[in-house]
């Protein structure tokens, strides 16, 4: 996505809302744009809001899955770990499978937490660039507070052996969390690793 920002001319008309702009090559959209806005404005008031509160069912499904996930983790088995890890995706899936009209700030939450544990329990059965890939995602949906996500991508790049970019990596994860114990540990490790 390009981060600029351009500022056109655009010009809306105080009587009838309709938008314009002198650059013709914009014409045909905000023609557009300003019929669409004159269909809706007979509607202004009866358009439904979307349904909230969000589905309790699904939320407490989700839940569960992780639940879960976390006892079979804690079992520290190779079969239980395997199976934290079927039970997270199953969470994922259910959590990425909510309706549209959901608030997506709830489909991160809960998306971001299964991603960290599924990290976890890939890290059990050291399935390392599995593990580092889930604590990429879990980052990219909930950056800040959201220590152990960056701990067990980088903890993930070091067993395989990819050092330099572990330590980008965790030194990203400690502009972002600050001093978060387990990263600064980490970090500790990578710099004695790359010292040698």
């Amino acid at each position: 996505m390009d981060p600029t920002f351009t500022l056109l001319p655009l010009h809306i008309d105080p009587t009838s809302k309709a938008v314009s702009s002198p650059l013709p090559h914009l014409a045909p959209s905000l023609t557009t744009l300003s019929a669409t806005h004159r269909t809706l404005l007979p509607l202004q008031g009866q358009i439904p809001p979307p349904p909230l509160p969000t589905n309790p069912k699904r939320s407490a499904q989700i839940q569960k899955m992780r639940d879960q996930g976390n006892t079979s983790l804690r079992r520290s088995t190779t079969a239980s770990a395997n199976e934290a890890v079927q039970l997270y995706t199953y969470g994922v899936d259910m959590a990425l499978g909510r309706p549209g009209w959901e608030p997506a700030a709830l489909v991160r939450d809960e998306a971001a937490a299964l991603y960290a544990n599924r990290a976890q329990a890939y890290m059990a059965v050291s399935m390392w660039p599995e593990g580092a890939a889930d604590g990429a995602t879990s980052v990219e949906l909930k950056r800040g507070g959201n220590g152990k996500a960056w701990w067990r991508r980088g903890k993930c790049l070091a067993e395989m052996g990819r050092w330099e970019e572990a330590r980008t990596w965790v030194k990203e994860g400690l502009e972002v969390e600050g001093n978060e114990g387990d990263l600064v540990g980490l970090n500790r490790e990578i710099e004695t690793h790359l010292g040698k």
